[in-house]
């Protein structure tokens, strides 16, 4: 018998893959995405898609979608209070869920924060590409035919030029040395748009590129 499970969802590669590792993997069956949306934005947190897009991606994908609502600025007390009261939502509705997957590769506090913080849940974190050299991985995501687009950047320490575009082998390549060719430490944030596990590709066009708290450079996608 395999085990429901959920996946927390940006709509980046590295969720992506996480979703990939776990389809591959007879113990599990993904069953939802769980996702955080930004209250007022109506995006993605932290990424900054459109719902429309992260809609489109979980219908491709065949799978319902659950949303942790949070405010702009929200403090970590209110996070964790969100974030609760998504999970007890989706177990409602898939009861036998015990287990959400993350896309962590090695951070290690941001995986001691996730146990400490589901174990308060009553859930359990599971990490399906934990420890995977980051580079390989990335440039596997890329073989295996999947389509995506750097959608956020930080422009302390990569260019604002990057924003907007392709993750492919070109950009990897020209990535600067100190950056993860997988954003892990938060240099960059991507969205997939057509992929293996896709039904169909999502298709959207570039909209403008703004940069935000003086810091962080956002490619608009719009559908």
């Amino acid at each position: 018998m395999t085990e429901p499970v959920a996946v927390s969802w940006s709509g980046g590669k590295d969720s992506a893959l996480a979703l990939a590792a776990l389809r591959a993997d007879s113990r599990y069956e993904p069953v939802a995405l769980l996702t955080s949306i930004t209250a007022g934005f109506d995006r993605v947190s932290i990424h900054g898609v459109r719902r429309a897009l992260l809609e489109a991606q979980a219908a491709a994908l065949g799978l319902p979608l659950h949303e942790v609502h949070l405010q702009p600025q929200s403090s970590n007390d209110a996070y964790e209070a969100a974030f609760a009261e998504g999970v007890a939502t989706l177990q409602t509705r898939h009861r036998g869920v015990t287990r959400i997957a993350f896309g962590d590769l090695y951070l290690a506090d941001v995986r001691a924060y996730r146990e400490h913080l589901l174990a308060t849940l009553g859930v359990e974190p599971i990490f399906p590409l934990w420890g995977e050299p980051t580079d390989r991985l990335a440039r596997a995501f890329i073989a295996a035919g999947y389509e995506a687009r750097l959608v956020c950047v930080d422009t302390t320490v990569l260019s604002m030029s990057f924003a907007g575009r392709a993750y492919d082998e070109p950009l990897l390549d020209e990535l600067p040395p100190l950056i993860d060719p997988c954003g892990e430490r938060g240099e960059f944030h991507t969205f997939v748009s057509a992929g293996p596990l896709w039904e169909r590709p999502i298709a959207y066009r570039l909209g403008e590129t703004v940069l935000r708290d003086e810091r962080f450079a956002y490619c608009d996608l719009v559908p």
